[in-house]
């Protein structure tokens, strides 16, 4: 999923080239993983079917969960730039779920509903596939906790900011299982708001 919130850096030649290659990988994989089941491809085949040696696999991706997982760094900076890029007046909460939704939405448009849905459930259904997600979503807590203290003006994170952050990404997981992401989203951080905006408002004002 992507989203124009980001500040990235255009890639030079070779960065793109082996973003490509990372990308076919990835998607040579999924379409394999989804046909016969995860346990059922090995890395070799993955390597053969994406034309490329298993070195090269590995080179891109440190487990055979990350192959379905190709923009794990891409995620966490743009989740970051969610928070730091947002415009004057948005609050934290409101740039996150306006980001969130956004991934969503290019995700069913690209994707389209059916497909999206038969990729969910593959997830879900696939214990290791579970469980790296989850790890993944969280890796990124001390990404998303730090950029949140350094937009309210703290030196750290605050408990309450370390609560929150967990939450947030702990929505991804519930997205996943859900054959309503939208309305999952809304839900949730209408949720969020009614604890994390008193929160906010108070931080902003010099109470931490």
């Amino acid at each position: 999923m992507v989203v124009g919130m980001t500040n990235a850096v255009p890639l030079g030649r070779r960065e793109r080239k082996k973003a490509a290659t990372r990308k076919a990988i990835s998607d040579v994989a999924t379409m394999m993983f989804l046909e016969r089941g995860f346990d059922n491809v090995s890395i070799r085949e993955v390597a053969d079917a994406a034309d490329v040696s298993p070195t090269t696999v590995f080179a891109h991706f440190a487990q055979k969960e990350a192959l379905v997982f190709d923009e794990d760094d891409e995620q966490r900076d743009r989740l970051v730039s969610a928070v730091s890029g947002r415009a004057p007046g948005v609050t934290v909460n409101r740039a996150i779920h306006d980001f969130y939704t956004a991934e969503v939405r290019e995700n069913l448009a690209e994707h389209g509903q059916d497909v999206s849905r038969v990729f969910a459930r593959f997830l879900n259904e696939t214990p290791a596939l579970r469980e790296y997600a989850a790890k993944m979503w969280l890796r990124h807590e001390d990404a998303l906790s730090d950029a949140i203290a350094h937009e309210l003006g703290l030196s750290e994170a605050t408990p309450e900011i370390r609560v929150y952050s967990r939450f947030v990404l702990q929505m991804q997981l519930l997205v996943n299982e859900s054959d309503d992401p939208l309305g999952i989203l809304e839900a949730g951080f209408t949720v969020l708001e009614g604890g994390w905006a008193p929160i906010e408002a108070r931080i902003a004002e010099g109470g931490a």
